[in-house]
């Protein structure tokens, strides 16, 4: 979800959600469960996945992802939507494409995301982030949830994806990559971790379904 539907903490940013977690470990004791590069690090999900790895299904990781949850609840009212992705969901769907949403962040979070945009019909199903976060990407789990409810042929499913994580869960559960880099950056880590074909842009792939017969 977040990247290529939509930036989902535009307005309330990951680096700063990051800190704050951060912050709250060392006010509980843990601060030496973190290494410099999670104190450093712009994605929040790095300290919480280091915190799982440590001290996996306790009290503790459970309370910070809950913790995690609440603040990406947060950041949905200034999300921004990605451009392009609204009128090619919604092309998508119009030509009878079944889709879903499976995403690191939490489920409802992103289910949230896709109500405030009245695109709940096109997309309803929703999987992510759980307490046991063994199973966020590259695992395929949340993937492979999606696939089953959907009644897809995996060999027939699309994912689109702008991270590593993405490509790697897509190669596990069998389906066909694209990748979504909105920058060289984001671009050159997904062509490293092999990821073949990559767009720049959503409006790329909504001229191709329109070009359809």
């Amino acid at each position: 979800m977040d990247g290529p539907i939509c930036r989902l903490f535009a307005g309330y940013p990951a680096h700063q959600i990051a800190g704050e977690l951060v912050a709250k470990i060392d006010r509980l004791g843990m601060g030496a469960l973190l290494t410099e590069q999670d104190r450093s690090s712009n994605d929040p999900q790095d300290a919480l996945r280091r915190v799982h790895e440590q001290r996996p299904g306790s009290d503790l990781v459970l309370e910070l992802e809950e913790w995690l949850t609440r603040r990406e609840l947060q950041a949905v009212p200034k999300a921004m939507p990605t451009p392009h992705a609204d009128p090619l969901i919604r092309t998508w769907s119009s030509i009878g494409a079944k889709a879903a949403i499976a995403t690191n962040n939490a489920a409802v979070a992103a289910a949230a995301y896709v109500e405030s945009r009245s695109l709940s019909d096109c997309i309803p199903h929703v999987y992510g982030r759980t307490p046991n976060l063994d199973l966020m990407k590259p695992n395929p789990h949340c993937l492979e949830q999606a696939i089953t409810a959907m009644g897809a042929v995996t060999a027939a499913t699309l994912m689109i994806g702008d991270a590593p994580t993405d490509f790697q869960a897509a190669r596990q559960a069998g389906v066909t990559f694209l990748g979504y880099a909105r920058n060289q950056h984001k671009e050159r880590i997904l062509k490293e971790a092999g990821a073949e074909v990559i767009v720049d842009s959503m409006g790329l792939v909504l001229d191709v379904l329109r070009s359809l017969p």
